[in-house]
């Protein structure tokens, strides 16, 4: 068996309707379009979405929300995520590469640490942005938070 030999099973395709052949093929006279009206000119198209007329879903729906095109996406770290990193990997100085290197964020994000959780070892910190409590618990542990 060759691909240019297959054909379908027999009897599972028929030949299609040649509509508008004379009375005799049974979609003759209006060709299956019934008597005037819209769809039985020829050239007629529907728009997508056209409802007979009716007020189109897409128009009786109402208009909401807005998107800011200057926003910032932050990539959102918790000082719990830093210390596990701290343990396994025993680093002392946490920076962006530190953070893609080792899966936490993308080379081009934005990164932003984040106060849940606890922070035993000292580590030095550089991120674009640290909340007021992530900050804090960094400087307790006896860290840095540098601000990219």
């Amino acid at each position: 068996m060759n691909l240019n030999n297959i054909r379908p099973a027999a009897g599972s395709t028929h030949s299609t309707k040649r509509i508008g052949r004379g009375q005799g093929s049974g979609k003759g006279g209006t060709a299956g379009k019934g008597h005037n009206g819209q769809q039985a000119r020829a050239g007629y198209s529907q728009k997508i979405g056209f409802e007979g007329g009716q007020m189109p879903l897409q128009r009786r729906l109402p208009k909401f929300g807005f998107n800011n095109i200057n926003r910032k996406e932050y990539r959102g770290i918790n000082i719990d995520t830093l210390q596990i990193l701290a343990d396994t990997k025993s680093i002392t100085e946490i920076t962006q590469e530190v953070l893609v290197e080792n899966g936490l964020a993308k080379k081009n994000e934005i990164v932003k640490i984040m106060g849940r959780g606890e922070l035993k070892s000292g580590v030095s910190v550089s991120a674009h942005k640290f909340t007021k409590s992530a900050e804090e618990a960094i400087s307790k542990a006896g860290g840095k938070a540098i601000t990219l």
